[in-house]
């Protein structure tokens, strides 16, 4: 078609396509082993997809309701009280949603007004500043700093203003793989209390906690729940990404302004996944093995580049972990990362785009939710690099 040459004024003028879409295009055009974007490489659950099939035959091919099947929002409402101690109510207070992303747009959408500030800590998660700006909000990212990436929280303190509309969170923390602990939640309690914040707590990989670690989910202190939406991605737990499913928890009157928003930028998602899964979640064990599934998969890459030129600290949670390369090369992160895809058939994610002023660490993140295979065919890869 001919260009379109009317003035156009862009709401996002400087944005760019993401890391995640370059680094995979790149991995695939290269053929390279791709431990960038993540998703696992092994397969879904068989009896999943079967439930999944069953429901399609069954006829469940039409809208589901707008805030998802009550049986599923039933059965994650008991989920969430059996490992967090809350009651959400099924009818009122959980909503399924087109995936974790959509659910933090959503949010976003429906309660930052222009002018209104946001503080999110960076490394951040890649959409969460556009979707502020969108909506006419202010960004005020906080960094937390290499190597252990813990907050301040008197430095969150400080810039708490009488505009801030909204505190975002991530544990387990993508892209970094550290977790808040019960100090940092308390923290943020008491930050925030006789205040008119609100926090979303992005908790997609609640599941994906190592070491004897536990979750320190929004919905175990009251104070913050009472405030919050919290954000849960099936995708990620059950090995289906490209399912974009997932949910949003929150009190009534919150709920309330999401579905407004919800309604109208989705209205309803994937009616035969959501019957499949209200049967799979009800089978405990399908998301309670997930720690040790993973952790064993994050100790077979480390030991495996154990003796290599790279520096990390074993990630505590996600399926991500972070290497430092600082005793390899000065490159700046996402040159290099290019360069090695390129050059030794390996891609990574760079940390530098996760920030508004492109910090570089020196480190990049690799995937490890990855066949036994792809982890070591990569790891003999990264012990190759002097």
């Amino acid at each position: 078609m001919p260009d379109y040459h009317a003035q156009v004024s862009s709401k996002l003028p400087d944005a760019t396509t993401s890391i995640f879409a370059v680094m995979s295009k790149l991995a695939h055009e290269e053929h390279a082993i791709n431990l960038s974007q993540g998703y696992p490489d092994f397969p879904s659950s068989p009896e999943l997809i079967e439930l999944v099939n069953k429901a399609m035959k069954g006829g469940f091919n039409q809208y589901a309701p707008m805030p998802g099947i009550y049986p599923l929002r039933e059965v994650i409402s008991q989920k969430i009280e059996m490992l967090y101690g809350a009651k959400y109510d099924p009818e009122s207070e959980i909503t399924i949603t087109a995936g974790a992303t959509q659910a933090i747009f959503t949010i976003i959408t429906a309660l930052v007004q222009k002018d209104d500030e946001v503080i999110i800590f960076a490394p951040a998660y890649d959409c969460y500043d556009p979707t502020i700006r969108l909506n006419g909000g202010k960004t005020v990212e906080i960094e937390l700093k290499a190597p252990d990436f813990r907050i301040d929280w008197q430095q969150v303190k400080d810039v708490i203003s009488e505009r801030t509309k909204m505190i975002i969170i991530n544990t387990p923390h993508n892209p970094t793989g550290t977790v808040m602990a019960k100090e940092d939640m308390l923290k943020l309690q008491d930050l925030v209390r006789d205040t008119q914040i609100m926090i979303l707590s992005d908790e997609v990989y609640e599941h994906l906690i190592y070491d004897g670690l536990e979750h320190q989910s929004i919905a175990r202190f009251s104070g913050l729940a009472e405030r919050s939406f919290l954000v849960a991605s099936f995708g990620k737990t059950f090995h289906n990404t490209g399912w974009k499913m997932g949910y949003c928890a929150g009190p009534h009157a919150l709920m309330k302004e999401f579905r407004k928003v919800h309604q109208f930028n989705v209205f309803s998602v994937n009616h035969p996944v959501q019957k499949a899964l209200t049967d799979y979640l009800k089978q405990k064990e399908n998301y309670l093995y997930l720690p040790g599934f993973f952790q064993a998969k994050r100790d077979l890459f480390l030991n495996a580049i154990k003796d290599s030129n790279f520096s990390f600290k074993p990630s505590s949670g996600t399926y991500f972990q972070l290497l430092d390369y600082g005793r390899i090369s000065k490159e700046p992160d996402l040159e290099l990362a290019k360069k090695w895809t390129r050059e030794l058939k390996l891609a990574s994610i760079p940390i530098s785009p996760f920030y508004k002023q492109s910090t570089d660490n020196k480190v990049l993140r690799f995937c490890f939710a990855k066949s036994d295979e792809t982890l070591l065919k990569g790891a003999a890869i990264l012990n190759s690099i002097k």
